[in-house]
């Protein structure tokens, strides 16, 4: 409907400046009413607060002139102040080979002038391997950026590895006194994981020791102050920041362990980036934009050492950015994170932070400290918040170990698939093999639909056998359905295109409304960060085409030219279903 309105909206503005002397450039259109005859209305009531007119005539003169002026209007009536205008077939079908004759439909080329655009996800802690949380977070992350990317925009993927802090010497510590020197080579484990369990080992015995100093009469606060473990992180973190060589050594040995773990699931998930960060250097240019701020007397220093900034007078409160004993938080890495960035990208235009939505707060006060100390591209920061994925059995906490593990949902995913496509039996003659593949395809590509059909803001109860589902709004029922035109296209061979029948069926042309929609929705989605929008408009093309397949014959039309035409507009469907997936990392098999 909006390619159709694109393309009437500049003659009605010319009509009307010549008949009525007013500059309306933005017209007012819906789909016809099924009761009407016609396929799409101009509301002619909104125009009357710019011309004074009775809206039936002003609907017939309006009419009138797109009838004798355009030869794809073919008639309209008036209904009070609607216009219903009716459009000729062979307009459809036209614009069907327009669709067929642009290279890669719908996505558009990157302009130089719009400058980069950074997106951040992932950003993982090196104490403990990815989950549930972290897939919504990269599945968010990636589609955005490519979604970015389609709409014409230089993108970088970039991410922060956050690894250093207390949580970090956590798991330092606790492998130095209970790991007896064990690594992943001698577990069979991958690396993130062994240092996870490391990460509720301590906790684990934190608790033990918090417990015992309590019954000695220390207050619970006392308690977890004084317990020797923490205190040892604490240690470690002050030794790090000095450069301690063993202690050093270990944090090197401990986050490679870590990093090729992660690298396993960012390829099985499908994601990846174009630069990283790591919070160890840019903690540094943190500290020095904190002694900026001070210079400024934009901080300002406590007593005790510590560095503060006052955002009381922008409704938010007063905000650490430096502890008493010199050493930094988030806030001061993600300074300095910034800074760097723009200085290694300067033509950056904006950057999008995929965060989730309880660091609301922590970004309100990133971007206000930036505009403070005089970065003008800090008005081009944006927080892209999302909802937590909640599970049927409750929240996750990865302190105790309760997390869903990233790699063992995506095995989950798999074989959930493979149940319930071997339940179906349509994979006769298949190798293991190909098997094997087929299920993990589809089985990402549930989990990756089910996480990004959601809008980002809301959040997300998670259940895996329901995203697994042939039927409905789920990435398998758009993967059966574009493997369902695949073989279509396998059994009709060579076929002639540009075909251009005597008539159109409805259904048919509601596909190509439908296809027509596709570059303002994924510029509309790249306006919104919304993957969502690309998921569910992916949907309705999907039940538009299964409700033409259902209905109208393809091969077995006698009309040889509604053949080749019912054939060329499946094609189009099948080639637009893989651009929107793809904009998503979902692959899409071309036999189920």
């Amino acid at each position: 409907m909006k390619a159709l309105a694109d393309q009437l909206s500049p003659i009605l503005s010319d009509y009307l400046a010549a008949n009525h002397q007013v500059e309306i450039a933005q017209f007012e259109f819906q789909a016809t009413r099924k009761e009407f005859e016609g396929d799409l209305t101009l509301v002619v009531f909104s125009l009357l607060r710019h011309i004074k007119a009775n809206p039936v005539a002003l609907g017939e003169a309006i009419g009138e002139h797109l009838v004798a002026t355009l030869p794809w209007v073919t008639a309209f009536n008036v209904v009070k102040g609607f216009l219903n205008l009716s459009i000729a077939d062979a307009f459809y079908a036209e614009q069907l080979n327009h669709i067929a004759a642009v290279s890669n439909y719908g996505h558009q080329p990157i302009s130089q002038e719009r400058g980069t655009r950074l997106v951040e996800y992932s950003s993982p802690n090196t104490n403990k391997p990815l989950h549930l949380g972290h897939i919504r977070n990269n599945l968010l992350g990636y589609a955005v950026a490519n979604i970015l990317e389609a709409s014409g925009q230089k993108v970088v993927k970039t991410q922060i590895i956050n690894d250093r802090g207390i949580h970090i010497c956590k798991s330092m510590v606790a492998w130095q006194k209970f790991g007896e020197g064990e690594t992943p080579e001698s577990t069979g484990l991958k690396g993130d994981k062994l240092v996870g369990n490391y990460y509720v080992r301590f906790d684990q015995e934190y608790k033990k020791e918090i417990e015992g100093l309590m019954a000695e009469g220390q207050s619970e606060d006392e308690a977890k102050a004084n317990a020797p473990l923490f205190k040892a992180a604490q240690s470690m973190l002050r030794d790090w920041e000095a450069g301690k060589e063993e202690v050093v050594a270990l944090w090197k040995k401990m986050n490679a362990w870590v990093y090729a773990g992660f690298d396993v699931t960012y390829a099985n998930l499908g994601v990846n980036f174009d630069s990283y960060y790591y919070e160890s250097d840019t903690y540094l240019l943190g500290k020095t934009l904190v002694e900026e701020g001070l210079e400024k007397e934009v901080l300002y220093r406590k007593e005790d050492g510590s560095v503060w900034i006052d955002l009381t007078d922008e409704g938010l409160d007063e905000k650490l950015l430096l502890r008493a004993d010199g050493t930094a938080v988030y806030m001061t890495q993600d300074l300095g994170t910034a800074l760097q960035r723009f200085r290694d990208n300067p033509s950056m235009s904006g950057m999008v932070y995929t965060v989730g939505n309880e660091q609301d707060y922590h970004f309100k006060v990133l971007f206000l400290i930036l505009k403070k100390l005089g970065y003008s591209w800090a008005d081009s920061l944006y927080h892209l918040s999302y909802g937590m994925v909640d599970l049927p059995h409750g929240k996750m906490k990865s302190r105790e170990g309760t997390v869903v593990d990233a790699d063992d949902l995506m095995v989950e995913m798999s074989a959930t698939a493979g149940k319930i496509a071997e339940e179906l039996g349509k994979l006769e003659g298949m190798s293991q093999d190909d098997k094997t593949a087929l299920y993990h395809t589809i089985g990402l590509g549930a989990l990756k639909y089910f996480i990004l059909k959601v809008d980002p803001k809301k959040r997300i109860l998670f259940d895996p056998e329901s995203s697994v589902d042939f039927a409905g709004n789920t990435g398998p029922f758009i993967q059966y359905t574009y493997a369902r035109i695949q073989s279509i296209l396998r059994k009709a061979g060579d076929s002639a295109t540009l075909a251009q029948p005597a008539s159109m069926e409805a259904r048919e042309k509601e596909i190509i409304k439908h296809l027509l929609e596709y570059p303002g929705v994924v510029q509309q989605a790249a306006k919104q960060y919304s993957p969502a929008l690309i998921a569910n408009y992916s949907y309705d093309l999907v039940k538009l085409f299964n409700s033409f397949y259902q209905n109208i014959s393809i091969l077995g039309e006698e009309d040889q030219t509604k053949v080749a035409f019912r054939i060329q507009l499946a094609g189009e469907v099948a080639k637009v279903l893989q651009r929107s997936m793809g904009l998503l990392g979902i692959q899409l098999p071309d036999r189920m």
